[in-house]
């Protein structure tokens, strides 16, 4: 294990500062989102109950019928939750950050998924008046005779794809690119499934109250998906006018690309957030492609550092300088935003390293406060932009070289032969009273996650965002 010393510089940090402000206020709209979630699910379920949702459970097919209104009722919430979701919605990006908004995603995805299908299993079977083998013919029957029906099949197909293409072993199979536009029919699926809510749901119309409830929330997740994904990047990407500046190969299949703004263009972004970019340079160009800064923004230009492992990312080799760039963003909450204490440290593997290095260097510190400890194969990256961090502001650097070393471990076999725990508690001995970024491949950073909660560092400082396919 190597460590660099670390000499006292001048930094930009008012004395008695304390981070946090922010992240209790994220903490907050997090808190906010669960009740908002949980009291939109009650409320369904009350509607059902109170439109006689129990008494119908009395009779075999009537229970069918009535158990199936409620899980289609559930599953049309949960779809509004998921469009919120994907909408890249400020206020939720923020708040949760990429990781766990993915999480949240994922979760609320399957569920929606699941109870729509057994709304659709449950309504058939007690249309069919409890009988199973007449099941087939009334889901056809309701298919082709009931308003909206052949297009909330579609949407279902749609749907249908989208979730059995999201089960990590069929991810793995796809490439990204594909991936994507596959997941785009979400929306598509999401949309052909209103008619038939809105034609054939008598819980959907059956009050003024609860015909109000279901239009403003449609309204609102379709309006968050236009705005935020839609209008708003079109804006940005118009009013800044990115353009490539330069793009220089970092070795070992990594490359990095600078791009700036439009003379008197400013570009609204924070150290350690990612955009989603399109590089207008031939075929490919529709599909968006996250990547972190790896520099400090400031203002007028960014700079992205990315590993070559699709077609989309070895593209970017080959980009010529003058290259227009759409992008969506800033996104990410592994930023100085979740900060709540003075002390840090930054942990990454590879090219994970590359939002890192952007902290390391738009963070405030004093000299020893930042603690970055960086695994790699071969060599690190920014090797030379972090040691001239080190003698100008006091950053601590530890080089972790080497291959992982066994499964369950982060660290590379050039540290030695201690394990997980006492070598980190050894290199940062004060580790339980900082803050934690991570970022790297899932498996990784989830290894080094379950070794900084051992050393005592609570779940809410650690801040984690992680990749892989």
């Amino acid at each position: 294990m190597t460590a660099v010393a670390a000499r006292p510089a001048a930094v930009p940090t008012a004395p008695g500062t304390v981070p946090g402000g922010r992240a209790r206020r994220d903490a907050a709209v997090r808190l906010g989102s669960l009740v908002v979630l949980w009291s939109g699910l009650l409320l369904v379920s009350y509607w059902w109950a109170t439109g006689g949702g129990f008494q119908a459970l009395g009779s075999w097919a009537g229970g069918l019928t009535s158990t199936g209104r409620l899980t289609g009722l559930l599953a049309s919430d949960l779809l509004l939750v998921q469009l919120l979701l994907m909408a890249r919605v400020p206020v939720l990006e923020r708040a949760f950050g990429q990781d766990r908004l993915a999480a949240l995603h994922r979760l609320v995805g399957f569920s929606s998924f699941t109870l729509m299908v057994a709304h659709i299993g449950l309504i058939t079977w007690g249309y069919a008046a409890g009988e199973l083998s007449a099941a087939p013919g009334e889901l056809w029957d309701l298919t082709v005779t009931y308003p909206g029906m052949l297009l909330a099949a579609a949407g279902t197909l749609c749907l249908v794809m989208v979730v059995v293409t999201s089960v990590r072993a069929a991810r793995r199979r796809l490439r990204y690119e594909s991936w994507h536009l596959l997941h785009l029919y979400a929306y598509l699926g999401v949309g052909l499934a209103l008619p038939h809510q809105l034609w054939t749901g008598q819980d959907f119309l059956a009050s003024p109250a609860r015909t109000v409830f279901w239009w403003t929330s449609w309204a609102a997740a379709a309006g968050a998906v236009l705005v935020w994904r839609v209008a708003l990047p079109l804006v940005r990407s118009t009013r800044s006018a990115l353009r490539v500046t330069s793009v220089v190969a970092e070795g070992d299949g990594v490359v990095s690309v600078t791009m700036a703004a439009r003379r008197g263009r400013w570009v609204d972004a924070e150290a350690g957030q990612f955009f989603s970019f399109r590089f207008l340079a031939g075929a490919g160009w529709t599909r968006a492609h996250p990547y972190s800064l790896s520099a400090a923004p400031d203002g007028r230009g960014l700079r992205i550092t990315v590993a070559e492992v699709g077609d989309g990312s070895s593209a970017l080799r080959h980009l010529r300088p003058g290259t227009r760039v759409l992008v969506e963003g800033p996104y990410g909450r592994l930023s100085e935003r979740a900060r709540t204490r003075r002390r840090v440290a930054l942990i990454g593997a590879g090219v994970g390293i590359t939002p890192l290095r952007a902290l390391a260097e738009g963070m405030a510190y004093a000299p020893g406060e930042v603690a970055v400890l960086h695994r790699y194969r071969d060599r690190p990256l920014f090797q030379r932009e972090f040691e001239q961090l080190s003698r100008d502001r006091g950053l601590q650097l530890f080089w972790l070289p080497g291959h992982r070393r066994a499964q369950g471990s982060w660290l590379g076999h050039g540290v030695g032969d201690a394990d997980d725990l006492t070598a980190l508690t050894w290199w940062v001995p004060d580790i339980a009273d900082r803050d934690v970024y991570v970022c790297g491949p899932r498996p990784w950073a989830e290894d080094v996650v379950r070794t900084a909660t051992a050393a005592g560092v609570p779940a809410d400082h650690i801040h984690v965002e992680s990749f892989g396919w």
